[in-house]
């Protein structure tokens, strides 16, 4: 076998390993519920002010699961509520401690189906999987816990009856030792809530206490995606440096002194926000530009509670003023335009709660174009085709070069053989000869291979793209095709429809043999770009190439149809430019006498003709 052969066969199983680790590295989701907890508790700092109250459970308590979980109407009833009505979320708050528990995104629903549930943000404490906010205050040094707002605090309604962006509302709290505490709870027409916490000293002597906001998350969450190219836990940003903690990583934690239990801490923050974020949601908080406050990741192992928390410094109200603190709080969508609305109204780098990767600097960008596209043109799936196409323009001239390149060894091939018949079994010879005429006839036989390289970081990065970010979350194409961010729900099976019963259910077994019609378009595509060239002389050669585009159409069946968008828009672009180029250099493709030569039967080689000795002779 010749250094060709051996170095073509290296390329393509590399090739097919890459493929396979991807999908090793890429497993379908799993589900993993975790149990649940509904008790409060305390601990007091070195400072002498305590730290916020924290979710617990009782030593001997079971998890809130199964039987001893609540169904949502329940634990929804425990309390008295404050309903939520905004064009973007409904739900409730709840009076017994003032918890945002009750929340759901009125324009996302589960699935395709009219009738799917509308998606839920936030639930109360006694369900599955309980998820919500709280803000209060935590004692200072000389201060009895039970004088500021506990889980057992019950809260009344000041102003307003029902929160609207047009309408605040406002709860209060009289502690009966002389502060009344006030907490006005605002919305705007997307998912920002503003929280301003107030405290009226009507006493005699000055009162310390610090605010705080904190999201509980019960358990981790069920829907995790667990994929390895997804963040999923809690993300932070601390004087512009952004942090990602996975959920595992919280329960390792070691104790911090300060907060008396296992937390990841980072002090002083300023311009910083901290929260937990899932594939396409989250819940962050928010304090203003000018706050320091400190960041907290807790995890209550007796009762399986995720914590984040942000603590403001501790505030003095002296006797006969008031002290107010405003945070913010976002329960919502990872949406581009929102995201970005809110970092010019000051939440730094918001727009990096959304899962980026390592090739931020390739895939904000191409979101960013892809986002512009999809606005002017109002389908995602032409986007996406004419993103390629602007792709492909931007990386014309080295494709020209490659294309030239390819020519030009084209034309050297009949002295590369006399080079090699010369230089027979001596490499160094071989080595040399080839060398001297790549330079002569100013030839780069590695020029082929640049245009493909660059694809490789521009594919993976739209592929973080299609997977992280919501405007592609069932995104419609055309026909069958109503959500670019899922495998191609069509079949061979059933004819891509036109038979009347199901197809497998995509992402199975089944859907990946019974292919459905854009990996198959996928298949025919690569086939015809091959077709540009005449088939190898050698048959090793022949058998690769014939079978590349076959076995690449099944491995890729079960992406995103939106990746496989691309990739069929690429390979019939770069087919179009690769036709352009080889008739601008005098040579013309035979492209029908290729197909026709992919279906003729081979000759089997005379005995006269096998270059090996028949059996037995010599």
């Amino acid at each position: 076998m010749d250094d060709q052969n051996k170095n073509l066969i290296l390329a393509t199983a590399l090739s097919f390993i890459v493929i396979l680790v991807w999908f090793a590295l890429f497993p379908p989701p799993e589900v993993d519920p975790g149990p649940q907890a509904n008790e409060e508790t305390g601990q007091t700092v070195a400072d002498g002010t305590a730290v916020p109250a924290a979710p617990a459970t009782a030593d001997t308590a079971t998890p809130n699961v199964g039987t001893d979980a609540q169904t949502r109407s329940e634990a929804l009833a425990n309390a008295p509520r404050v309903q939520i009505e905004t064009p973007r979320l409904s739900g409730s708050i709840s009076l017994l401690a003032g918890r945002i528990d009750d929340l759901k995104l009125n324009e996302y629903r589960t699935t395709q189906e009219d009738d799917a549930e509308i998606v839920t943000m936030l639930s109360p404490e006694g369900t599955p999987q309980a998820y919500y906010a709280l803000h209060g205050w935590a004692p200072g040094a000389g201060i009895d816990p039970a004088a500021v707002p506990s889980v057992d605090t019950q809260w009344s309604l000041s102003s307003g009856d029902t929160l609207t962006p047009d309408s605040p509302i406002t709860i209060s709290w009289d502690n009966g030792a002389g502060q009344i505490f006030s907490r006005e709870i605002a919305v705007d027409t997307d998912y920002m809530f503003t929280i301003t916490q107030s405290v009226t000293n009507n006493g005699s002597t000055p009162v310390a206490m610090a605010p705080y906001g904190m999201i509980a998350q019960h358990g981790e969450p069920q829907d995790l995606r667990n994929f390895f190219i997804l963040h999923e836990g809690a993300v932070s940003m601390s004087n512009g440096e952004l942090t990602e903690t996975d959920w595992d990583e919280m329960p390792e934690a070691e104790v911090n002194a300060k907060w008396g239990r296992p937390a990841i801490v980072t002090e002083d923050t300023s311009d910083g926000w901290i929260g937990f974020t899932a594939q396409y949601w989250q819940a962050v908080l928010a304090p203003a530009t000018d706050q320091v406050f400190d960041q907290a990741l807790t995890y209550d192992a007796r009762s399986d509670v995720y914590r984040a928390f942000a603590r403001l410094p501790t505030q003095t109200v002296a006797a006969g003023t008031t002290v107010s603190i405003t945070t913010s709080l976002f329960t919502g969508a990872k949406e581009w335009e929102e995201l970005r609305a809110y970092e010019s109204k000051g939440v730094t780098n918001f727009i990096d709660s959304i899962d980026w990767g390592w090739f931020f600097f390739l895939t904000k960008p191409i979101f960013w174009l892809l986002h512009e596209l999809n606005k002017l043109i109002g389908n995602m799936g032409i986007a996406i085709i004419g993103l390629t196409l602007l792709i492909k323009a931007l990386l014309l001239p080295l494709a020209y070069k490659s294309y030239v390149s390819m020519a030009k060894m084209k034309e050297l091939q009949p002295e590369m053989e006399a080079l090699k018949k010369s230089a027979g079994d001596d490499r160094q010879k071989m080595q040399q000869g080839m060398m001297e005429l790549y330079k002569k006839n100013k030839v780069n036989p590695a020029a082929g291979c640049l245009p493909i390289l660059l694809q490789i970081p521009i594919f993976f990065s739209l592929y973080k793209v299609i997977f992280v970010t919501i405007e592609l979350r069932h995104a419609p194409f055309f026909g069958p095709f109503q959500d670019l961010s899922a495998p191609d729900p069509t079949s061979i099976m059933n004819l891509w429809g036109l038979l009347p019963f199901e197809g497998p259910v995509p992402g199975s077994i089944m859907a990946l043999i019974f292919i459905g019609i854009l990996p198959l378009l996928l298949g025919i595509s690569m086939w015809l770009q091959q077709k540009l060239n005449p088939a190898p002389t050698d048959p090793t050669q022949q058998m690769i190439f014939a079978w590349m585009p076959w076995v690449f159409m099944f491995m890729l069946g079960s992406f995103a149809s939106g990746l496989v968008v691309y990739w069929i828009a690429n390979n019939t672009i770069t087919f179009v430019q690769q036709y352009m180029i080889m008739r601008s250099q005098g040579y013309k493709p035979d492209l029908l006498d290729n197909i026709r030569g992919s279906f003729k039967r081979k000759p089997k080689p005379d005995a006269g003709d096998d270059k090996t000795p028949a059996k037995g002779k010599k």
